[in-house]
């Protein structure tokens, strides 16, 4: 039987994109009334009224075009052809074809049943010729969890002004270990990768600019910087970093410990941090911490 495939109509179908369960489900009419999300962003596959398969996208509060595909689920194994064709249709609409990127559980190898949806989901989209570009671990901290002591090691401050915290994200990015950092170097140098995501993202966090640390020697010697954020959502250490000639010598345990304080002080339900699996020594700085790994992430990319 032919599907029928086609964005919603309006917000009154937020609810049938909804049939299909997911995390973000409690998000998405939200997400539409602050115009992070369009109903013709949001693509359904019909058979018989039943959402066979469905798939949405989301950008930043504004933006004309969509940054993430964050939703694609398919009702069952029998449903993923239609889902490689709903998926196919809907990205023909764009302009360009956003990252994918999809929360799934901490353990999600360890569990078969698990392990076969989300093998199912990146196989539909692998067919439409995307790739695994990143795994991530999602952690959290939980109020209540100590808060490791100031060493007295370095001083810390709000930034003087953009131009002296993008100069800090440039330096930083020499030997990065975040695979989006590393593909972006590919493509601009560290000055215009660290201006974007500056201008692109870290900006428009509504939260107060004065979270914001830059930190530093004794002597004055910058060391690094760390911005604790609120993205809308949630309460987050949204980027974090210490100058190459410095690391080693385990600062990035004190500028952690400054965000978390930062954002502990504000008396917040939970904080978020994200940091992809082979980032080994900042893994294990969230660890030490007090963070612990609640989800992964699987972000996969068309390019």
């Amino acid at each position: 039987m032919t599907k029928h495939l086609r964005p919603l109509r309006g917000p009154d179908e937020i609810d049938l994109f909804n049939t299909l369960p997911y995390a973000l489900n409690a998000e998405v009419a939200g997400d539409v009334d602050a115009g992070r999300r369009r109903t013709g962003w949001l693509w359904v596959a019909l058979d018989d009224g039943r959402v066979a398969a469905r798939a949405g996208f989301w950008a930043p509060a504004g933006d004309d075009e969509p940054m993430l595909l964050d939703i694609f689920d398919v009702a069952g194994p029998a449903d993923l052809e239609v889902g490689v064709r709903l998926l196919e249709t809907a990205l023909a609409t764009l302009p360009g074809r956003p990252e994918f990127t999809r929360f799934v559980p901490a353990g999600w190898r360890d569990d078969p049943g698990v392990r076969r949806e989300v093998e199912l989901r990146m196989n539909a989209l692998q067919r439409t010729g995307a790739r695994l570009f990143v795994e991530r671990l999602r952690l959290e901290w939980d109020p209540g969890t100590p808060v490791p002591p100031d060493t007295g090691r370095l001083r810390f401050r709000p930034p003087s002004g953009a131009e002296e915290l993008i100069g800090l994200m440039t330096r930083v990015l020499d030997g990065t270990l975040d695979a989006h950092g590393r593909e972006e170097l590919t493509r601009m140098t560290a000055a215009e990768a660290a201006r974007r995501q500056y201008d692109d993202e870290l900006a428009r966090y509504p939260s107060p600019r004065e979270w914001w640390r830059v930190a530093h020697r004794p002597d004055g010697t910058p060391a690094g910087f760390v911005i604790p954020a609120h993205n809308g959502y949630n309460p987050i250490i949204a980027y974090i970093g210490v100058v190459p000639d410095l690391r080693g010598h385990g600062y990035i345990d004190d500028v952690l410990t400054e965000g978390t304080r930062v954002l502990a002080g504000q008396d917040v339900p939970r904080i978020r941090a994200s940091t992809d699996v082979g980032n080994a020594p900042m893994a294990a700085a969230f660890t030490r911490a007090g963070y612990r790994v609640f989800e992964r992430q699987i972000d996969m990319v068309w390019r």
